[in-house]
């Protein structure tokens, strides 16, 4: 029996994770539960249901909980509020289920240096992918990592096909069910630059050796490319139930999680190259990697004011990743020999940050009038 601390509740990893608890009864139990109060009602039935040890809403309380006494923390909070509480169970020894990459992004080495090794257990399909496929061979086998993409709704559109999108269309994503920041990240491909930063720092290979590739059925996850020319890919469904189980459970696995691939019926799998020109946000990220210190909070921080920003009808989808451009642009890394990031040197980035993406006004002009 593993002793589970869910934070973020309500929101699409919680609530999965929370499906995977009571599946397993035997596995699991939940003695804490936050969430950031957006749906009380549900966490209060949350609540009622599981009757965590520990339980409450904001930030504080997920700081809180994520230094409880348990087996594993799965940080399913969503943007870098979830910093703290990725700090406070790492702190606490706790093993971190980690869906809030914004955490590891924006605090990069802060997170790193106090993890110990295998303290931090991937639960983005993606990476979870990946780790998987890396039991299947040393560090020094790894030629380099193949994160998939499943390319969005707006796969193989043009720069000129995209300036008049609405939040409803960004929000159609043709094979995920997620929140709907992710789903826009998703949409811009932000995510996608997210994710390569987060393979960066959580498995120690060169940005240049992470590619991505666009598969838009979303079946193989990942892969890992070994020196030899063998390629290992996991696969599955799109589900989020598998690397949830997982990451709860690592590194074992949780039987009859979810349907596996079904080999009785015709599948065919296509790969396309990822087109940049469109979609520049994951040549950005890997810009803001090799800057390295504050420069990926930065990129996070710019593009979570900017995608609220979209959602209100403030900004153009097609201005999200220009003006997060602008800001990594406009932004001096802190050179400080000697010293490492502290909490208040990724804090101060990430406030500098949303200043400079805040345009303040709606859009007008060119990029398709004023959105509401």
């Amino acid at each position: 029996m593993r002793d589970v601390v869910i934070l973020g509740s309500t929101g699409s990893i919680g609530t999965q994770a929370l499906d995977i608890v009571r599946a397993n009864p035997d596995r699991f139990r939940v003695v804490g539960l936050t969430a950031g109060g957006s749906q009380p009602e549900l966490f209060e039935q949350q609540v009622a249901e599981f009757g965590p040890a520990y339980s409450g809403l904001g930030e504080d309380a997920s700081t809180e909980a994520a230094a409880y006494a348990c087996d594993v923390v799965l940080n399913g909070i969503t943007g870098a509020v979830g910093l703290r509480p990725t700090l406070a169970a790492l702190e606490a020894g706790n093993v971190l289920a980690l869906a809030n990459k914004e955490s590891l992004i924006v605090g990069g080495p802060l997170v790193l240096e106090r993890a110990a090794p295998g303290q931090i257990v991937p639960v983005d399909s993606e990476h979870s992918a990946l780790a998987q496929c890396l039991r299947g061979g040393s560090a020094e086998e790894v030629r380099r990592l193949v994160l998939t993409a499943s390319g969005g709704p707006f796969r193989g559109r043009s720069v000129e096909d995209l300036h008049d999108v609405t939040v409803e269309e960004a929000l159609a994503h043709p094979t995920w069910d997620m929140g709907p920041v992710v789903t826009i990240n998703s949409a811009t491909l932000v995510n996608k630059g997210l994710e390569v930063i987060e393979a960066h720092l959580l498995f120690g290979v060169p940005i240049d050796r992470i590619e991505v590739v666009v598969h838009p059925t979303s079946v193989v996850h990942s892969m890992v490319e070994f020196v030899d020319g063998a390629t290992l890919v996991q696969a599955s469904p799109p589900t989020m139930l598998i690397p949830i189980a997982l990451g709860l459970n690592w590194p074992d696995r949780v039987p009859d999680t979810a349907p596996a691939v079904d080999w009785t019926r015709p599948e065919t799998w296509e790969f396309f190259p990822l087109d940049e020109e469109a979609f520049p946000a994951v040549a950005l990220a890997k810009r803001a990697a090799e800057l390295g210190g504050t420069a990926p909070a930065v990129y996070n921080a710019a593009n979570e004011v900017c995608v609220d920003a979209f959602r209100r009808g403030r900004m153009a989808f097609t201005q999200i990743v220009p003006t997060v451009a602008r800001v990594l642009a406009q932004h001096d890394v802190p050179s400080t020999p000697g010293r490492s990031l502290g909490v208040e040197d990724v804090l101060a980035a990430d406030a500098w940050a949303r200043t400079a993406a805040d345009l303040g006004e709606p859009v007008v002009g060119e990029q398709g009038g004023s959105r509401g």
